[in-house]
């Protein structure tokens, strides 16, 4: 009963799906962080049938690709694009103090939306490439995976920089060996799902998701001491995004050569 509980907090949290209504209690979020990557299969099943609609009735690829972009959100109320603050935070220049009030701050502020445009602009373009190839779809299904079993790993693995917030909650009650090693699980199944389905584009996806993760790394222990609920939202956007681009970049240069 406390996984199935888990498995309702991680929906209800991170998706915009129905769940049962309860009072959280520690106890049933030890796991939760162990049922969020789950939140990708409705997502990647909503992208597969996108992509039949649209071969089923010849749709152009630009409303293909503004769909897939849109499919995510739609999924997850957007929960993942409030990271943006993150880029409010860095554009800031202040002390490490300053970036973590930005942070905490509910408004949002130029940069973020500024970003979040330029993200939405560079998914629609690089999925138009997508369109009409079913190779790379199934690759892209498992970017949603690939970018939440990351995140979770960052949150349980990662220094948090804040001993307050809804992250610290989570990893506070998190048992973070196991969360860690079914993430390490997760991770595996995504990559080895890549390899089946292409193993050429599978190294260019893997490559730009492991990319974000470094990249992510770093810049949160240097600009904030360590991570925090915004930026592993961040993280889950931006590996999104970099894994779509390797599958594009890997999907173009096959073309070429092969």
């Amino acid at each position: 009963m406390s996984l199935l509980r888990s498995f309702c907090i991680a929906f209800g949290m991170y998706s915009k799906i129905p769940m049962p209504k309860f009072e959280w209690n520690p106890k049933d979020m030890r796991y939760t962080m162990c049922f969020f990557p789950l939140v990708s299969i409705p997502i990647a099943l909503l992208v597969l049938l996108w992509f039949y609609f649209c071969q089923w009735l010849h749709i152009h690829s630009f409303l293909f690709a503004c769909v897939i972009a849109t499919i995510p959100v739609l999924v997850t109320g957007g929960i993942h694009l409030d990271g943006y603050d993150t880029c409010d935070a860095l554009s800031s220049y202040g002390d490490r103090e300053k970036k973590l009030e930005i942070l905490k701050d509910p408004h949002t502020g130029a940069f973020a939306v500024l970003f979040c445009c330029l993200y939405f602009l560079l998914y629609a373009g690089f999925a138009t490439e997508l369109a009409g190839n079913l190779y790379s779809i199934l690759s892209l299904m498992c970017s949603f995976l690939l970018s939440r079993c990351i995140s979770s790993f960052a949150v349980v693995t990662f220094r948090s920089a804040k001993s307050s917030g809804l992250l610290h909650t989570f990893t506070d009650a998190a048992q973070k060996r196991t969360v860690a090693c079914t993430m390490i699980g997760y991770f595996s199944v995504a990559a080895t799902l890549l390899f089946i389905i292409d193993w050429f584009v599978a190294c260019f996806a893997l490559a730009g998701a492991l990319l974000s993760f470094l990249y992510v790394r770093i810049m949160c222990y240097r600009q904030f001491g360590g991570i925090t609920g915004d930026i592993a939202g961040y993280l889950v956007q931006l590996c999104e995004l970099t894994t779509l681009i390797g599958i594009t970049a890997g999907l173009l240069i096959e073309r070429t050569v092969f």
